[in-house]
């Protein structure tokens, strides 16, 4: 389900009540909510890896936070598998199901970001 590198497909992002007082505190630069350090550019794959490792985290990796919340959605919640897939941006590998989704699943996906921004802030996390 996975898409492929250079596919710009739109990706729409339902976020939550915490996640938009994030973005509205943040000065706006140019389009790009996180913009990068070349104009009129948002942030590269690598930002977050490159964070990591300023923190001394060589061990953690980005591709382990998405697996934490897939992990998480499986087993700590009753949302289809479906909702996770298409909140990581994973495409539908078979062409007949492909063929027939049409929606997006926002508002599953919105309810699913939800619940788990209440887990990252309990604590549980």
């Amino acid at each position: 389900m996975k898409g492929k590198e250079g596919e710009n497909e739109e990706h729409r992002v339902p976020l939550t009540k915490q996640a938009r007082q994030i973005v509205n505190g943040l000065e706006q630069v140019n389009d790009y909510i996180f913009p990068g350090q070349k104009s009129n550019r948002g942030l590269s794959n690598a930002a977050m890896t490159t964070v990591l490792k300023r923190m001394g985290r060589s061990d953690l990796t980005v591709h382990g936070f998405r697996s934490t919340f897939k992990d998480w959605a499986a087993e700590e919640t009753t949302f289809p598998n479906e909702v996770s897939e298409l909140a990581l941006a994973h495409k539908i590998d078979s062409k007949v199901e492909a063929a027939y989704r049409r929606g997006d699943l926002f508002e599953k996906r919105r309810k699913l970001m939800e619940a788990w921004s209440r887990y990252c802030q309990s604590k549980k996390a």
